[in-house]
């Protein structure tokens, strides 16, 4: 769908993917295709290595710079991804807070590896309990951020979130794609199948004297490293990648639809969208 609006609009993509912008992670992620990317212009797509940590006020500074770029030369510009939080960095600002303890991140990492997401809660809970009200509780990664936060700092995350957007000199049209649940989870058990296929497991083997860094504990990457570790056999760890994308999407879909500003599409309905974008140019 993206490519069919950028090719419409005769403008170029920005990725909010927070994985595929790393060279060294191509089938896990499930990059653009090379005749993908060299149909349209991508930006954020291998532009980085996989030793390279980015965070979402990062992101906010690379995509408007992306932007700028693009407008330079075209009215309208592509955002594509499923990266949540990258996609509010760029539309809405993102409060600058310090960094939390590395070495704090991995630990708890490792603790909710061995103890499981109802431990990672319950500690969330105990020592953060305002972050925790309001959290997305079946997202480790989020309660990790937290919780790394508060043990860095002593402070709640939430004490440096403002609410406040910050302005942009640029309209922002939100729209989102949608399917019902059982096909949407049909094609993602397919779509993991393919990536094995295509050498995901040579990939992740590739990648495991790597394992410790922050960008490798991903869905499609964790559960490999697992098996190499003799912790589940093959077939278990790629039962697990596709249970652990279902849940992913899941998480995604509870995100975006808590923001209202978003119009809701069926993947090949490319006519309406285009309709939609464009009356939502005219006001």
């Amino acid at each position: 769908m993206a490519l069919r609006v950028a090719a419409h609009f005769g403008t170029e993509i920005i990725s909010a993917d927070s994985r595929q912008c790393y060279r060294e992670m191509s089938i896990g992620t499930a990059k653009p295709s090379a005749e993908e990317l060299s149909e349209i212009r991508h930006h954020f797509i291998n532009s980085h290595s996989i030793t390279e940590e980015l965070n979402a006020a990062d992101y906010e500074k690379l995509a408007l710079g992306y932007c700028a770029d693009i407008f330079s030369r075209r009215d309208t510009a592509v955002v594509c991804g499923g990266t949540g939080l990258y996609i509010k960095a760029l539309c809405e600002g993102i409060d600058p807070m310090p960094p939390a303890d590395r070495a704090i991140e991995k630990q708890l990492q490792h603790d909710y590896e061995t103890r499981g997401i109802e431990w990672l809660q319950e500690a969330t809970r105990a020592e953060d309990p305002i972050f925790f009200a309001e959290a997305e509780r079946q997202n480790p990664a989020r309660l990790i951020r937290a919780l790394a936060f508060r043990r860095s700092t002593g402070q709640s995350i939430m004490a440096y979130r403002s609410g406040q957007r910050k302005a942009r000199d640029f309209h922002v049209i939100k729209t989102a794609l949608t399917l019902p649940r059982q096909e949407l989870y049909d094609r993602i058990n397919r779509r993991v199948d393919i990536m094995i296929q295509e050498g995901l497991w040579e990939e992740a083997e590739a990648l495991y004297p790597l394992r410790e860094l922050k960008n490798l504990q991903t869905v499609g990457y964790s559960e490999i490293f697992d098996c190499i570790e003799g912790k589940t056999s093959r077939e278990e760890s790629i039962g697990l990648i596709r249970q652990h994308t279902r849940n992913y999407a899941k998480r995604q879909l509870t995100w975006f639809r808590k923001d209202a500003e978003y119009a809701w599409f069926a993947p090949d309905d490319t006519a309406a969208l285009l309709e939609y974008v464009q009356g939502q140019m005219k006001k």
